[in-house]
Protein backbone atom coordinates (compact mmCIF):
# COMPACT_ATOMS: atom_id res chain seq x y z
CA UNK A 1 0.00 0.00 0.00
CA UNK A 2 0.93 3.59 -0.78
CA UNK A 3 -0.44 6.60 0.64
CA UNK A 4 0.78 10.22 0.70
CA UNK A 5 -1.80 13.71 1.65
CA UNK A 6 -2.03 16.85 0.20
CA UNK A 7 -3.75 19.56 1.35
CA UNK A 8 -5.23 22.98 -0.87
CA UNK A 9 -7.91 25.34 -0.11
CA UNK A 10 -11.35 25.41 -2.10
CA UNK A 11 -11.55 28.54 -3.81
CA UNK A 12 -14.63 30.28 -4.58
CA UNK A 13 -14.92 29.01 -8.28
CA UNK A 14 -15.58 25.17 -6.97
CA UNK A 15 -18.21 26.02 -5.01
CA UNK A 16 -21.88 26.04 -6.18
CA UNK A 17 -25.05 28.78 -4.83
CA UNK A 18 -25.30 26.75 -1.51
CA UNK A 19 -21.85 27.18 -0.92
CA UNK A 20 -20.81 23.79 -1.16
CA UNK A 21 -18.24 22.45 -3.47
CA UNK A 22 -19.94 21.24 -6.24
CA UNK A 23 -19.77 17.17 -6.29
CA UNK A 24 -17.85 17.53 -10.38
CA UNK A 25 -14.96 18.85 -8.55
CA UNK A 26 -14.55 16.05 -6.40
CA UNK A 27 -13.21 13.97 -9.66
CA UNK A 28 -10.61 16.77 -9.92
CA UNK A 29 -9.55 16.51 -6.40
CA UNK A 30 -8.94 12.66 -6.66
CA UNK A 31 -7.11 13.14 -9.61
CA UNK A 32 -4.49 15.78 -7.90
CA UNK A 33 -3.61 13.43 -4.38
CA UNK A 34 -3.42 10.29 -7.41
CA UNK A 35 -1.12 12.71 -9.59
CA UNK A 36 0.89 13.60 -6.60
CA UNK A 37 1.22 10.46 -4.88
CA UNK A 38 2.56 8.92 -8.54
CA UNK A 39 4.62 11.73 -8.75
CA UNK A 40 6.30 11.03 -5.24
CA UNK A 41 6.85 7.86 -5.87
CA UNK A 42 9.25 8.30 -9.33
CA UNK A 43 5.89 7.35 -11.56
CA UNK A 44 4.76 10.34 -14.22
CA UNK A 45 1.69 10.31 -15.88
CA UNK A 46 3.48 12.18 -18.36
CA UNK A 47 6.02 10.07 -19.17
CA UNK A 48 3.74 6.92 -19.13
CA UNK A 49 1.07 9.15 -21.91
CA UNK A 50 4.68 10.14 -23.96
CA UNK A 51 5.12 6.20 -23.64
CA UNK A 52 2.26 4.94 -25.32
CA UNK A 53 0.40 4.07 -21.66
CA UNK A 54 -2.95 5.46 -20.62
CA UNK A 55 -4.52 5.50 -17.32
CA UNK A 56 -8.57 5.67 -17.50
CA UNK A 57 -10.65 5.25 -14.91
CA UNK A 58 -13.33 2.42 -15.12
CA UNK A 59 -15.45 3.18 -12.34
CA UNK A 60 -15.44 6.65 -10.13
CA UNK A 61 -17.15 6.02 -6.74
CA UNK A 62 -17.55 8.94 -3.98
CA UNK A 63 -19.63 8.95 -0.40
CA UNK A 64 -20.58 12.48 0.86
CA UNK A 65 -20.23 12.82 4.74
CA UNK A 66 -19.83 16.81 5.00
CA UNK A 67 -19.85 19.72 2.72
CA UNK A 68 -16.64 21.20 2.13
CA UNK A 69 -16.79 24.91 1.89
CA UNK A 70 -15.66 28.16 0.19
CA UNK A 71 -11.77 28.65 2.42
CA UNK A 72 -11.56 25.47 4.11
CA UNK A 73 -8.33 24.28 3.95
CA UNK A 74 -9.06 20.39 2.83
CA UNK A 75 -6.34 16.92 3.33
CA UNK A 76 -6.98 14.23 1.12
CA UNK A 77 -4.82 10.96 1.84
CA UNK A 78 -4.85 9.67 -1.56
CA UNK A 79 -3.93 5.33 -1.02
CA UNK A 80 -2.57 3.03 -3.49
CA UNK A 81 -4.48 0.18 -2.35
CA UNK A 82 -3.92 -2.65 -4.44
CA UNK A 83 -2.15 -3.51 -8.49
CA UNK A 84 -3.72 -6.71 -10.17
CA UNK A 85 -2.93 -7.33 -13.80
CA UNK A 86 -4.05 -4.21 -15.67
CA UNK A 87 -5.84 -2.18 -13.03
CA UNK A 88 -4.44 0.36 -10.34
CA UNK A 89 -7.06 0.60 -7.36
CA UNK A 90 -6.92 4.07 -5.51
CA UNK A 91 -9.08 5.10 -2.44
CA UNK A 92 -9.51 8.99 -1.12
CA UNK A 93 -10.24 10.10 2.42
CA UNK A 94 -11.45 14.05 2.03
CA UNK A 95 -10.81 16.29 5.97
CA UNK A 96 -11.50 19.37 6.69
CA UNK A 97 -9.20 21.91 8.62
CA UNK A 98 -11.17 20.52 11.93
CA UNK A 99 -10.53 17.00 10.90
CA UNK A 100 -14.49 16.22 9.22
CA UNK A 101 -14.94 13.46 7.40
CA UNK A 102 -16.00 15.51 4.24
CA UNK A 103 -15.78 12.44 1.34
CA UNK A 104 -14.14 8.82 1.00
CA UNK A 105 -14.01 7.67 -2.76
CA UNK A 106 -12.45 5.06 -4.81
CA UNK A 107 -11.11 4.96 -8.54
CA UNK A 108 -9.97 1.96 -10.44
CA UNK A 109 -7.43 2.91 -13.22
CA UNK A 110 -6.91 0.47 -15.74
CA UNK A 111 -3.45 0.43 -18.13
CA UNK A 112 -4.30 0.90 -21.67
CA UNK A 113 -2.57 1.23 -24.96
CA UNK A 114 -2.97 4.48 -26.01
CA UNK A 115 -2.54 3.67 -29.54
CA UNK A 116 -4.78 0.84 -29.40
CA UNK A 117 -7.05 1.37 -26.86
CA UNK A 118 -6.86 -1.89 -25.39
CA UNK A 119 -6.00 -2.67 -22.01
CA UNK A 120 -2.20 -3.80 -21.28
CA UNK A 121 0.19 -5.25 -19.10
CA UNK A 122 1.26 -2.28 -17.11
CA UNK A 123 5.18 -0.84 -17.53
CA UNK A 124 7.95 -3.14 -16.21
CA UNK A 125 9.04 -0.07 -14.33
CA UNK A 126 6.25 1.16 -12.81
CA UNK A 127 6.17 -2.48 -11.31
CA UNK A 128 9.67 -2.76 -9.82
CA UNK A 129 8.46 0.68 -8.39
CA UNK A 130 5.41 -0.15 -6.60
CA UNK A 131 5.99 -3.63 -6.13
CA UNK A 132 8.44 -3.45 -2.84
CA UNK A 133 5.13 -1.56 -1.35
CA UNK A 134 2.98 -4.74 -1.61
Amino acid sequence: MITDTISFRVRYNEVDRMGYVHHGNYAAYFEMGRTELMRKHGLNYKEMEDNGVILPLSEFYVKYYSPALYDDNLSLETILTSYSGVRLNFEYILKNQHGDLIAEGKTPLVFVNNTSRKPMRPPKELIEKISSYF
